[in-house]
C-alpha cells in the first residue's frame, strides 16, 4: 500500500509580518510627493513608503532631544 502524505493547509488572514502595532496615515498629494522625493535622494535599494515614514518618525523624534 502506497504511503499517503498529508498536505498542510495554509492559515487564512495576512501574514504575520511584523509585530508592532499598524498606524494608518492619510496624506495630501503635496506630501506624498514630499515623501516620494525624500526617498529619491536615499541609497538603493529605495525604502518603500512604510519604511520610509518610519525612518523620518525616527530622525525627528531623534532631532527632538
Amino acid at each position: 500500500m502506497k504511503k499517503q502524505t498529508v498536505i498542510p493547509q495554509k492559515r487564512r488572514g495576512p501574514p504575520a509580518t511584523g509585530k508592532g502595532e499598524p498606524v494608518v496615515v492619510r496624506m495630501h498629494p503635496p506630501m506624498l510627493a514630499g515623501l516620494d522625493e525624500w526617498i529619491a535622494k536615499q541609497k538603493q535599494p529605495f525604502p518603500s513608503r512604510p519604511e520610509a515614514i518610519r525612518r523620518l518618525v525616527e530622525l525627528g523624534l531623534k532631532a527632538k532631544k
